[in-house]
């Protein structure tokens, strides 16, 4: 990472919901678009039309942007958290699998294959249905683990094999070997569950998912979280929409298009950070609470389906509109206008230039480049003060009624998981120093009630010291970072 001030340049248009339409429980009043929605075109500060649509003709006369592998990657990280989310059903409901069946079924998604599995029908739930029912109708030749950081080294900026940091486990020495290692405890923890041999929580209940861990990992949303960050951001921000390889990301060539195809490279390469990033093609049409959940809306189209490439907002774009409807009244923010500036700001420039970028039109679109990264990473460093004040909150009701084992452990995975990601974005604001900083405060397992009054307390503590290391690594405004007891922010 290299450090930098987070940019939040004078282009943004004007917010997708509004963030002042939310009560102070950041619940959505209506749900509808208001005044401030983003209609037909939006303006940037000079004047000039932003399109409303991430929808682009071509020098062919047709459509030029293409991100299917994008979305099926995010497709995949969804349908392996809802795969976990059924295996604990299935065990109480007398499957009994053998050593590395579990793990396997998960590395169905991880390392998927369109030769043997493109027929398969994915698990994406919508109402109305989608327009894909089967893999192979989204997208071939596809997977997460070629594009983990590390197994994609081309043009990133740390070798991952060896600078991956944020997990200190035996064995755990890269991103990919991360997400086996949490494989294999779901595996085991499967064949245990199966057997009768359930961890108890720290109340001496037996914990309520196969995927929670007697010490509060919750692995479910620890991998999800780290599969957005380790993939979807890694790509996005350090290969995408990166500047450092000539021929690649911005410096990739814009004079022709690609043979057969109707884009050129460097539209093709700015649409899949789009893709990465998860937004629908009409993202600011719709209020915060339409893009937060339940992700998509066929108000966008009039054929009764939701396509999967088009119309659902997936990983972190929804998070962004989370946070903006989360956000105190008193310091709004509006991480999807500033995102949906950036990006469609960028490849408005790009359709409206036929040759390859002069220098001054290159700094124009890394200043996109660099508003579209600032919100997406913003909303993930704000969607961890959101867990950090959830695991404070959970912290204070230890020895009451009112603690949730299940509760606490999702609060601190989900907090985990989103604060693994920095690392992977070169243009981060947070330095390496303060990355490593972050990462040993928060550590890799919560504390529970059964630590003694001092471990709590201590924890507590190196809860707030990170909160404010985020606070004013992203300029963000007190009131959104909270009290000490994890109540009035995000």
């Amino acid at each position: 990472m290299r450090g930098s001030s987070l940019l939040l340049l004078a282009l943004l248009a004007t917010g997708c919901d509004g963030a002042t339409d939310t009560d102070d429980t950041g619940d959505d009043d209506t749900g509808d678009t208001d005044d401030t929605s983003v209609e037909d075109t939006d303006t940037d500060d000079t004047g000039a039309e932003l399109p409303s649509s991430y929808t682009f003709t071509g020098r062919t006369g047709t459509s030029s942007v293409a991100n299917e592998g994008q979305i099926f990657r995010h497709l995949l990280i969804a349908d392996m958290k809802a795969h976990l989310g059924g295996l604990t059903g299935r065990l109480n409901g007398g499957y009994f699998p053998t050593e590395g069946e579990v793990a396997a079924e998960l590395d169905f998604y991880f390392s998927f294959d369109s030769e043997t599995s493109g027929e398969v029908e994915h698990l994406y739930v919508s109402d109305p249905a989608p327009t894909q029912s089967t893999y192979g109708e989204v997208a071939s030749g596809k997977n997460l683990v070629a594009k983990i950081a590390g197994n994609d080294p081309a043009g990133e900026h740390e070798d991952w094999q060896t600078a991956f940091v944020g997990w200190e486990h035996d064995g755990v020495t890269s991103p990919e070997s991360l997400v086996r290692h949490w494989f294999a405890q779901v595996d085991a923890a499967a064949i245990a569950w199966s057997n009768g041999d359930i961890p108890l929580g720290p109340d001496g209940a037996p914990v309520s998912d196969v995927f929670v861990t007697a010490d509060g990992l919750n692995l479910r949303e620890l991998i999800q979280k780290f599969l957005l960050g380790s993939v979807a951001f890694s790509q996005g921000t350090d290969d995408y929409l990166d500047d450092d390889v000539t021929g690649s990301g911005l410096l990739s060539g814009h004079t022709a298009v690609e043979e057969g195809k109707a884009y050129t490279a460097l539209e093709h390469g700015w649409d899949e950070g789009f893709g990465y990033f998860g937004a629908g093609r009409d993202y600011c049409s719709g209020s915060d609470a339409i893009i937060a959940s339940p992700g998509y809306a066929d108000t966008y189209a009039a054929d009764g389906h939701i396509d999967l490439l088009t119309e659902v907002c997936w990983g972190h774009s929804t998070n962004a509109a989370k946070r903006d409807a989360g956000a105190n009244s008193a310091a709004p923010t509006d991480f999807t206008a500033e995102a949906w500036a950036g990006f469609v700001g960028g490849r408005a420039l790009l359709a409206a230039t036929s040759t390859d970028l002069t220098p001054a039109q290159l700094a124009e679109l890394q200043a996109f480049r660099s508003q579209a990264v600032s919100a997406w990473e913003g909303a993930i460093a704000g969607s961890v003060v959101h867990y950090v004040n959830g695991v404070l909150v959970q912290m204070g009701t230890f020895g009451t009624a009112d603690y949730h084992f299940a509760d606490h452990a999702k609060e601190w995975s989900e907090m985990k998981g989103f604060a693994l990601s920095f690392q992977f974005n070169p243009r981060s604001p947070l330095t390496d120093e303060e990355f490593a900083t972050l990462h040993d405060l928060l550590g890799t397992a919560p504390v529970l009630p059964t630590a003694g009054e001092d471990a709590i307390a201590a924890y507590r503590s190196d809860l707030l010291a990170a909160r404010a290391l985020l606070g004013a690594a992203y300029g963000f405004d007190a009131a959104n970072l909270g009290g000490d007891d994890g109540t009035g922010g995000w």
